[in-house]
């Protein structure tokens, strides 16, 4: 690898913002917030939507989705086009 031209690639935590779930990795992304780890260290704090402690699929806590209600409540709002 070249040197100078890579980002930096250290220590990170990432934070679900759903479930407060925190993990520590290693990556390029870097933050401004930081974080205490229980090994006392101080790593820059990333803060994301979803990881696998919320993600539907991981969880087990799939919604389904009515499609057919979903299509009368288009039908009520802009009523039937006929066709002719």
């Amino acid at each position: 690898m070249k040197p100078g031209i890579h980002p930096p690639y250290g220590p990170v935590v990432y934070r679900d913002s759903s479930t407060g779930d925190q993990f520590l990795t290693r990556s390029t992304e870097t933050s401004r917030e930081t974080v205490e780890w229980s090994d006392g260290n101080t790593y820059p704090l990333v803060r994301v939507d979803m990881t696998s402690a919320s993600h539907p699929f991981w969880t087990g806590n799939s919604r389904v989705l009515d499609a057919a209600g979903q299509v009368e409540k288009f039908r009520r709002r802009f009523g039937e086009r006929r066709r002719g």
